[in-house]
């Protein structure tokens, strides 16, 4: 990954192949112009303060995500100066955006990889926008190369590198503040990039026991309990649901239990992922143009995974316990049937309507393990639900809990790390839907309005008592179309950092 400096250097004399600098949008009193952002004085200064107006001729306005390249100035050790567009400016006495810095710093990164060193003097105010940069940096220059081949030059395809180093100018390496504020960005980054790469092998790859194996490398060598149960063990255990998704493939499922502790925490969360590592739809079929990106389908349980590995780099005074359900949905005669009942760890009955709903069946058992630990709260996390995607659209999730005051606390914790997220009901009236004559639930109900019934599905299997909230990510967990900021084509790592700040609030005694 992409090694990060905070240096105080003068831009002109720093060796490096690129200097990165902002640009926003014209103001009301310069309107149409772009407009040169702190950070870059001395660039504007060797223009002879006409930055902008090179720029304007070069086409650049300050859009977000735009980026214009241009020669250095005489006299800088830098070649190349990239500058980024960071939109509208902000409020006058106010700093940037945290996130507009994170989004210019993944652009920027992206559109430098190949690059072995660049100096990115973007508008730094404090440790906050260092670690925004860091993040930006970090998350941007992500690529996912495993299965390609590198050295291909007779035909040009050569993958090029991502950005080799990225100097920070402005920060302050002696400061306390930015040096943890950048050692934060570069432990959530490395766990949320290991988690992309999750989601990007290809589920030949990686099915359950891979996944739980790689679960329990990375416990070992951060100090984390794990405890993986096998197809035996789930049958003695009677995880009827986990059991039923994964009974028609030829991969066994896994429930993987990582369980991270600090002696000084007060405070006890769950997070539950759903670890579809393929989702076929069962004998449910799926139509076809609907299978080819269905190994993303274990995104809930990739980020769960890595929040708890990320938590326990980060030393966080709280206890965090994650659990991921994994299982292949494959048909096959061996495979549960529209039509079968599932009888659940909780010891409840499902009736299996459609096998292509199976991601809450999973999670269903999950949630009732964790439950049983009586944690201050549990969250779930999971691409569940087409409904989902059709309400928020590709880039938000959506959030809902039996608690207000705790769904109001995750939105917070997703706005902080910029994650668009919107919270959602569960209105009582959708429950009737999901009624059965044979079983005590069935696992489909209303069609209208299905990212809810799912979530009012989940809720019958969270212990009493216990405060909950259930994360749908199905939009936003795969980028189908191309990369923009930070996010990248692929696997995006969704909700690792919503999870982690939620982490965080938890160790600072937010919650009740």
């Amino acid at each position: 990954m992409t090694a990060l400096t905070l240096s105080t250097a003068a831009v002109a004399g720093l060796r490096a192949d690129a200097i990165v600098i902002g640009v926003a949008k014209g103001s009301a009193s310069k309107p149409g112009g772009p407009v040169v952002t702190p950070g870059a004085e001395a660039v504007d200064q060797a223009y002879d303060g006409n930055l902008a107006g090179v720029l304007e001729t070069l086409g650049a306005s300050g859009a977000e995500g735009e980026v214009t390249k241009l020669p250095a100035p005489a006299g800088f050790k830098a070649p190349l100066v990239l500058a980024v567009g960071l939109g509208a400016q902000p409020q006058e006495d106010s700093g940037y955006d945290a996130e507009a810095l994170r989004k210019a710093a993944g652009v920027a990164a992206r559109a430098l990889s190949g690059t072995k060193k660049a100096a990115f003097a973007l508008p730094l105010t404090d440790a906050v926008d260092a670690a925004a940069v860091a993040e930006g940096v970090l998350l941007g220059a992500y690529s996912f190369d495993a299965y390609k081949d590198q050295g291909d030059a007779k035909n040009g395809k050569n993958a090029k590198a991502p950005l080799g180093e990225a100097a920070l100018l402005g920060g302050k390496p002696r400061d306390k503040a930015y040096k943890a504020a950048v050692e934060r960005a570069v432990a959530v980054s490395e766990e949320l990039n290991r988690a992309r790469d999750l989601v990007n092998t290809p589920p030949n790859d990686l099915n359950p026991e891979a996944f739980a194996a790689v679960a329990q490398t990375a416990a070992k060598e951060h100090g984390i309990k794990v405890q993986v149960l096998d197809e035996k063990a789930l049958v003695k255990g009677g995880y009827g649901g986990i059991l039923g998704v994964g009974a028609g493939s030829a991969s066994g499922p896994r429930l993987v239990k990582l369980s991270y502790t600090s002696s000084k925490a007060k405070k006890h969360i769950a997070l539950v992922g759903k670890g579809i590592t393929y989702d076929s739809g069962g004998i449910s079929l799926k139509p076809a143009g609907h299978n080819e990106t269905m190994k993303c389908d274990m995104s809930g349980a990739a980020a769960v995974f890595a929040a708890v590995v990320a938590a326990a780099r980060l030393g966080l005074e709280v206890n965090v316990t994650g659990w991921l359900a994994l299982a292949e949905n494959m048909p096959s005669g061996s495979a549960t049937r529209p039509g079968d009942v599932l009888r659940m760890y909780s010891g409840k009955t499902v009736e299996v309507l459609n096998t292509d709903a199976e991601g809450r069946l999973v999670l269903a058992d999950a949630l009732w393990a964790a439950s049983q630990e009586k944690p201050d709260a549990v969250v779930d996390v999971a691409t569940l639900t087409g409904a989902m995607v059709l309400a928020l659209g590709n880039r938000t999730f959506g959030i809902m809990a039996n608690d207000d005051a705790f769904r109001a606390l995750v939105q917070e914790a997703a706005e902080e790390a910029g994650e668009p997220a919107w919270p959602m009901p569960l209105p009582e009236h959708l429950r009737k839907g999901m009624e059965s004559s044979t079983a005590d639930i069935a696992n489909m109900g209303e069609r209208m309005g299905g990212g809810l019934v799912a979530g009012l599905f989940l809720r019958e299997f969270v212990g009493e008592g216990i405060t909950w909230a259930h994360l749908d990510i199905a939009g936003p967990a795969f980028n189908e179309g191309g990369p923009f900021g930070y996010t990248p084509k692929g696997g995006t790592g969704s909700a690792v950092r919503t999870l982690v700040r939620l982490a965080e609030r938890a160790a600072a005694g937010e919650l009740s």
